[in-house]
């Protein structure tokens, strides 16, 4: 007969296991993990101190729920102030507010930079989400 002990544990581990596999992992270009998008929109970084938030309707907060982003339906990255800072392209082109190409997010999740460089992979993470970590968390590109 299993021990009250034993239940504990093995939902405490259940829970944990189910957490890991449903954050995304961001990495840079030698493969280390740089930060995490978890299922709930929580951002954090390597060591799984929460950086921000990235809110279903596309706004983008810091750890301390401060707005500092907006991620648009049509693609339009905006800051705090709503001035677009940029735009992510349904093709995964990334431009700077200028419409200036300054990178990429490829369907496999590699994020390269305007010369094509890999610069991070962002592996199975919804392009808005690996937008807002271009634009607000983990990479800069300009």
């Amino acid at each position: 007969m299993k021990t009250l002990k034993h239940i504990v544990l093995v939902t405490i581990f259940g829970l944990l296991f189910n957490s890991a596999l449903l954050a995304q992992s961001i990495q840079n270009s030698s493969y280390s993990t740089v930060g995490y998008i978890k299922s709930d929109g929580t951002v954090q970084d390597g060591s799984y101190s929460t950086v921000g938030y990235i809110k279903s309707d596309g706004t983008v907060q810091n750890s301390s729920y401060s707005t500092i982003g907006y991620i648009k339906n049509d693609g339009t990255v905006q800051n705090g102030s709503y001035s677009t800072i940029g735009y992510i392209k349904s093709d995964g082109t990334i431009q700077d507010g200028s419409y200036s190409t300054i990178g990429y997010i490829k369907n496999d999740g590699t994020i390269q930079n305007s010369s094509y460089s890999t610069i991070g992979y962002a592996k199975d993470v919804d392009q808005n989400e690996a937008a807002a970590a271009v634009f607000f968390f983990f990479f800069r590109l300009n």
